[in-house]
């Protein structure tokens, strides 16, 4: 699909100010730029606030780690995962909630060259050895999609709502150097989203706040939480999920 048929118009800061669960469906087919690179969202995931979710890094309330998450709507949270990848979130609700969703794959809609060249670099935990990445595979998983557009520790805090200034600029990719974008981009007819649980989580597995795109090749393939193998000696440790 072409960025022809897609509004450039910008999404204003209410639309974030909602539970993340609600936001999240109506995140599909909007697009979020990042510097020449536009992305047309195709699956994400919503995770709640403080004590209402155990699978969100907020569960146990504010650390220096997502204290992104309770500041206002429309940011990104984006954070380091298995000391080796980066995965971007769009916090929602007020202030001091504590909520976000999760982009968990999408279509390269703008600035797919560059996009590519990040997929293909080495340095960034995502490295192909030289194989050609298909279109849909740019930005499908919330690692490539972090990659693709090129969104790392120093994005954590961005705010994705666009400025006046610059939000009547009617090219997908027209926003200033440094700074993210939600556009409205082609929201996504109702009967064309489905919702599941949410992939690879060990606490509340059972949630149906992953959603996607039916029939989407962008979308990544859901897969259950798996345990991981612990010798005799590994001490046991917690942690957070997804978002």
């Amino acid at each position: 699909m072409g960025s022809g048929d897609l509004s450039s118009a910008a999404l204003p800061r209410g639309f974030f100010d909602r539970p993340s669960h609600e936001v999240a469906p109506e995140l599909l087919g909007r697009v979020l730029v990042h510097g020449p690179v536009a992305v047309r969202l195709t699956e994400v995931e919503a995770y709640g606030g403080p004590g209402e979710d155990p699978a969100a890094h907020t569960y146990r309330g504010k650390t220096p780690r997502n204290a992104v998450m309770f500041g206002p709507p429309g940011h990104l949270y984006v954070y380091f995962t298995y000391g080796m990848h980066f995965c971007a979130n769009l916090v929602c609700l007020p202030e001091g909630f504590g909520s976000a969703v999760l982009l968990r794959g999408g279509e390269v809609v703008a600035g797919i060259d560059e996009a590519r060249a990040r997929r293909t670099s080495t340095g960034n935990g995502m490295a192909t050895s030289g194989r050609v990445i298909p279109d849909r595979d740019l930005a499908r998983g919330p690692a490539r999609l972090a990659v693709a557009l090129g969104l790392l520790r120093e994005h954590n805090g961005l705010d994705a709502i666009a400025e006046a200034s610059f939000a009547a600029d009617r090219r997908l990719t027209g926003v200033p150097h440094g700074a993210a974008a939600m556009l409205e981009g082609r929201p996504v007819e109702a009967e064309s989203i489905r919702s599941g649980p949410r992939t690879g989580i060990s606490t509340a597995k059972d949630t149906p706040w992953r959603f996607w795109i039916d029939g989407d090749p962008t979308v990544s393939p859901y897969r259950a939480h798996v345990p991981r193998r612990r010798n005799a000696a590994a001490t046991s440790v917690g942690g957070a999920s997804r978002s």
